[in-house]
């Protein structure tokens, strides 16, 4: 392909997939990952034709409905997008975020944005209230984790251990005394 992909405005597309997947595929495929994933004998595809036609049926639901039931359950959801993403593009993201109609849209809407920061330096720009986060992480396209490791791995553990704003709480309070 020759064109601007959608997937990273900065760069040309390259591949069928615009990405390199050899080393996640060889990764995965190796016999011994697929046993500790107990997965069997089954071989990782980057992008399963199986799987596609499978979701095409959702692929113009909206699903944002169902999400303010969950938040007011007190299901915590976190929502991220790289910067240069276009075709999940950060803006749109954040807009759907910041509309959508529960019990904490008011202060979630009016907290504020606060740096992300991994290994000393900013890797996003966060927004937290209650069970809802909204991540922006810098200099990341479509792959976020592909093209920014760090961030996505401590943004992922911050997430899953229920810490996502701790350090952004942190930096706030210093930055009140």
């Amino acid at each position: 392909m020759c064109c601007l992909q959608y997937y990273d405005v900065r760069n040309r597309c390259e591949g069928s997939l615009c990405y390199d997947f050899s080393n996640m595929e060889a990764f995965l495929n190796q016999k011994s990952v697929g046993d500790a994933l107990g997965v069997g004998s089954i071989d990782f595809a980057s992008c399963s034709p199986t799987v596609y036609q499978a979701m095409l049926v959702d692929w113009t639901r909206n699903l944002e409905v169902g999400i303010p039931a969950l938040l007011e359950d007190g299901i915590k959801l976190f929502v991220y997008a790289g910067e240069c993403d276009l075709i999940c593009n950060w803006l749109s993201n954040s807009r759907w975020v910041h509309s959508m109609e529960w019990s904490g849209q008011k202060e979630f809407v009016a907290s504020p944005e606060v740096p992300f920061v991994v290994d000393g330096s900013e890797a996003g720009v966060l927004k937290t209230y209650g069970p809802l986060g909204f991540l922006k992480v810098h200099d990341a396209c479509h792959m976020v984790p592909m093209d920014q490791p760090k961030a996505a791995l401590e943004m992922l553990k911050r997430w899953t251990k229920g810490k996502l704003s701790e350090a952004a709480d942190l930096e706030k309070l210093t930055a009140e005394i």
